[in-house]
């Protein structure tokens, strides 16, 4: 649905040219960690697309948060060198907005 498909990994790509913005050793002083960051983004995200799209076929939803974990276990993956660590306000307006940019090819696969 979304992870395979070129858009998904056009941006994963971009996040692995980003890295250098999480190279930086400042230490950010809240308690949330970039784990808990993505988690919660893809969460609400998640909730988002199946309130915006209530007709959704229950089978189409489980593909969904299937595919939402994998979006997760991919960001863990090219971040795992941060990705206990409090982000800096930069590494999260990016997250954020990088997160955001997922939702949009889950909306568009969806419509």
């Amino acid at each position: 649905m979304v992870v395979e498909s070129e858009g998904y990994i056009a941006l994963i790509e971009y996040l692995v040219e980003s890295l250098g913005l999480f190279e930086t050793q400042q230490q950010s002083s809240g308690e949330q960690t970039i784990e808990d960051l993505v988690s919660s983004r893809v969460a609400g995200n998640l909730m988002a697309i199946c309130e915006q799209n209530p007709q959704l076929d229950p089978k189409l939803r489980f593909v969904i948060m299937q595919e939402a974990d994998a979006v997760v276990a991919d960001l863990e993956e090219v971040l795992s060198a941060v990705w206990l660590r409090a982000p800096t306000p930069e590494q999260k307006a990016f997250l954020e907005e990088f997160i955001d940019l997922i939702k949009n090819l889950f909306d568009g696969a969806i419509s």
